[in-house]
């Protein structure tokens, strides 16, 4: 009898083991795994609304881009006079021709500094937009950006240059006032130099009697070639690569769904 138990007790060992090495064997159903799904769709969701705010964005820019050239093709506008300048709206002359007439305040020039990388000029690079407020004939104050020079010509345009004062009629295209970001360095007083075109800016350093002032400045028309400031150099072509933008949002989208359908199918198969 102790003999037949122990080979009773061995059989059941014996099957122990081999169920147990059946069910090894056995590829085990993992439980799907929700946080990683959830995740890439969330990637999804976010990359299908950077591409839409994209194309939302290329049809903006494509308006702005077709205002520029049909205000750009207009014939000169004269300005209202300063004493019909309150809500004078800067986005509705952007870009328009015009032409002012007064005496510059060239002790009262600021310097913006810029880097001018596609010049129409023969200058380029680091350098200086020299703006100098004009006074008109009524009395109104108009910023005049006259034009680009090198960083190495700051002293000689520091207070406007040899020119010389008097009446003169400066045409040009009118802008309106660049945006200054968190990033924007603040205005250098004791140089006199700042770093946007704005008209409102400029009126902290400047004399308090230079009013009223026009919320826009006038870049200056090009004058004989390499005379300096450089002017002419209003930028009409506006960059506009929203659509590449779009398509890499979407395709990012597109490949993120791949991944998970390969994911998921990887996981099915096993």
């Amino acid at each position: 009898m102790p003999i037949r138990h122990g080979k009773v007790a061995l059989s059941n060992g014996f099957d122990s083991v081999a169920e147990e090495l059946k069910r090894m064997r056995t590829p085990k159903r993992e439980r799907p795994r929700w946080g990683f799904i959830v995740l890439i769709l969330t990637i999804t969701a976010i990359c299908l609304g950077l591409g839409t705010w994209q194309m939302a964005r290329l049809h903006e820019k494509e308006v702005l881009i077709a205002r520029i050239a049909d205000r750009a093709q207009l014939p000169a506008t004269p300005l209202p006079k300063a004493a019909e300048w309150v809500g004078f709206d800067p986005e509705v002359w952007d870009f328009r021709h015009t032409g002012v007439t007064g005496s510059f305040r060239h002790d009262q020039t600021i310097l913006v500094f810029t880097a001018l990388s596609q010049p129409r000029g023969r200058q380029q690079g680091p350098g200086y937009w020299v703006m100098a407020p004009l006074v008109m004939e009524d009395g109104g104050i108009v910023w005049v950006n006259r034009g680009f020079i090198p960083v190495g010509l700051k002293q000689n345009f520091a207070d406007g240059g040899p020119d010389g004062d008097g009446m003169v009629t400066i045409a040009g295209i009118l802008r309106r006032p660049e945006q200054s970001g968190m990033f924007t360095p603040g205005i250098e007083r004791a140089d006199r130099i700042d770093y946007v075109r704005d008209p409102e800016r400029f009126a902290r350093i400047s004399d308090k009697t230079l009013t009223p002032v026009l919320p826009a400045y006038l870049d200056q028309d090009a004058g004989a070639e390499g005379a300096l400031p450089q002017g002419g150099e209003t930028v009409f072509d506006l960059p506009n690569r929203h659509f590449e933008y779009a398509l890499t949002w979407y395709g990012l989208a597109l490949a993120s769904l791949g991944m998970l359908g390969v994911w998921v199918f990887a996981r099915r198969k096993g």
